[in-house]
């Protein structure tokens, strides 16, 4: 039986949309469109983002955080940029996505290249896209630490005792960088996935030796940080050698799915997707699918090609579990200070002493 393919897809408004649409700002719109993919059986939907002025540009945490209780196994991906912002906002708004869609969220990593873009903020220059793609993976080291300095059982809710958490299971994360200096924890228990899923975008161009710093930051960002990486590359034979490249540099455990336009206006368009799709020896799990007028491709898409690729064996018939990381087939990660904190005795081990929550602070006044 041929191996199933991972698909995903792109909710982003049609290049071809009026900029002033209103539903552009309608929550039901990218209901709407999410709900199809889930019809289609898709592991995620990305909603891009970025700092650029644009009209009517929603925000995609936001919008997503939005959607989830309107839909039930659709993955919610937005697009979150690292430039200009703090970590530790970042870690907690996607936590809160995962929370409120019941372990569905993802982070599409993005970096923010335009003097424009530095000049709306006024904190500081545009750097070179090396330097962007560095801090975007002290950013990803950052939240992955501030998810996981919750243990997982570090509730405890005993309204007896009045107590909320159990202090020896929250940890400082203390982190120092180039760029970011965290001392954690997060104010936010660990996400039901434990991580939500990292995704960063990678082009076959940034794997050359001649490719540029940037691409090279970015490649090296993924093989560390990312569980999913959407693969931009001209033709079969460069997502091939792209594929092995990374796999070589990353493991088994990476997700790679290949960006392939989706434009569906006929039956003919239909069928070379179709040949695409199904096409052997690509070296990817399977593909990120943008279309070009989303209600009508993911309708195309749930109501005939999803079916005739669950017919060639080719897409599973239901989703295996509840979380975007059942979907993927990813490990839930356990946190690094529970693997590290010594079991007994609990009291004995100096990280734990060390996260006592300073008198008078509202932590320590939850944990007392």
């Amino acid at each position: 039986m041929p191996r199933q393919l991972h698909l995903s897809a792109s909710v982003d408004a049609s290049a071809t949309a009026d900029a002033d649409s209103p539903r552009r700002l309608d929550p039901g719109h990218y209901a709407a469109l999410a709900r199809l993919a889930e019809r289609a059986g898709l592991d995620f939907v990305t909603l891009d983002d970025s700092f650029t002025a644009e009209p009517r540009r929603p925000d995609a945490l936001a919008t997503l955080a939005r959607i989830a209780p309107l839909t039930s196994r659709i993955g919610l991906v937005p697009t979150v940029t690292t430039t200009h912002t703090e970590p530790f906002h970042t870690s907690i708004s996607l936590n809160t996505l995962d929370w409120v869609s019941e372990g569905r969220a993802g982070w599409l990593v993005g970096v923010s290249t335009t003097e424009a873009e530095a000049k709306a903020f006024g904190r500081r220059p545009t750097a070179p896209e090396d330097e962007l793609w560095a801090e975007a993976a002290d950013a990803a080291e950052v939240a992955a630490r501030l998810w996981d300095s919750w243990e997982d059982d570090a509730e405890i809710r005993d309204t007896a005792t009045g107590r909320f958490v159990d202090r020896d299971k929250l940890h400082y994360i203390d982190f120092e960088g180039r760029h970011f200096s965290v001392r954690g924890p997060s104010i936010t228990p660990r996400p039901p996935q434990g991580r939500p899923v990292v995704v960063v975008p990678v082009a076959a161009a940034d794997l050359a030796r001649d490719a540029s710093p940037g691409g090279h930051a970015r490649v090296a960002t993924a093989i560390r940080y990312a569980d999913v990486v959407l693969l931009d590359a001209p033709d079969r034979a460069a997502r091939l050698t792209a594929a092995t490249e990374l796999r070589l540099r990353s493991g088994e455990q990476l997700r790679i799915l290949a960006r392939l336009d989706a434009a569906l206006p006929d039956p003919a368009a239909e069928q070379r997707l179709l040949a695409e799709l199904t096409a052997t020896g690509t070296g990817v799990d399977g593909f990120h699918l943008v279309p070009a007028e989303p209600e009508r491709d993911l309708a195309a898409l749930a109501e005939r090609i999803a079916p005739a690729l669950r017919g060639v064996g080719l897409l599973r018939a239901g989703y295996p579990g509840r979380t975007l990381r059942d979907h993927l087939g990813l490990a839930r990660p356990a946190s690094r200070y529970a693997v590290a904190r010594a079991p007994e005795p609990r009291t004995a081990d100096p990280r734990t002493a060390a996260v006592r929550p300073a008198a008078g602070s509202a932590l320590a006044e939850v944990v007392r």
